[in-house]
């Protein structure tokens, strides 16, 4: 009986109150109108009704709202029918830096260790890092992260072998580094992306 409640208590914690809904109903529908050149021929219409029949995938967006990413629509996928948001903050969510990259990193670090790490965020969100082709299609929408870094989701083969990828955009273009898996700074986080 303890581990049905503890799974209702789950499904709960996922899902908003009516009202914290329409608020971010709200808040992404601004930012698609006011940020058209993320989604040209779009429409905000089908987006809203999927959204709403969405509720589980609302609450991720949420998340990704309420750690600083500005979510907002950067495309259509026709094949598999859904709807693309990542973060379009100018740099790196607020909410999500400071943070190693992976459990196992985090683990190797004997002093001082963060308090997360980028993808057990990005799974207790519910939502996607950014792979680099994603991030270089995204600074084709804006500038983004010309202060700031994020990690991006890293290949098995160079994981295996400790190290993980991150990226920034300086001097008019898009970089894309390594650096040890427990590695973090107080600039660097990681960008989301959600299909709906």
């Amino acid at each position: 009986m303890f581990h049905q409640n503890s799974a209702l208590v789950m499904v709960n914690q996922r899902t908003l109150s009516k009202e914290q809904s329409e608020s971010l109903l709200e808040v992404l529908k601004a930012r698609f109108e006011n940020h058209s050149n993320r989604h040209k021929d779009l429409e905000w219409t089908p987006i809203d009704k999927r959204l709403k029949t969405s509720p589980n995938k609302l609450w991720s967006l949420n998340e990704m709202e309420r750690t600083g990413g500005e979510p907002d629509v950067v495309g259509y996928e026709q094949l598999n029918d859904v709807f693309v948001f990542q973060d379009c903050s100018e740099e790196s969510p607020k909410g999500r830096r400071s943070i190693c990259y992976d459990r196992k990193g985090l683990e190797s670090i004997k002093e001082h260790p963060p308090k997360h790490t980028a993808i057990d965020m990005a799974e207790k969100m519910g939502v996607e890092i950014l792979t680099e082709e994603e991030y270089r299609a995204l600074q084709q929408l804006g500038t983004f992260d010309s202060k700031t870094s994020n990690w991006l989701k890293t290949p098995s083969d160079i994981r295996a072998l400790g190290g993980a990828i991150f990226a920034d955009f300086r001097f008019g273009q898009v970089f894309i580094y390594h650096n040890g898996a427990q590695s973090y700074y107080a600039g660097q986080g990681f960008r989301a992306s959600l299909k709906i």
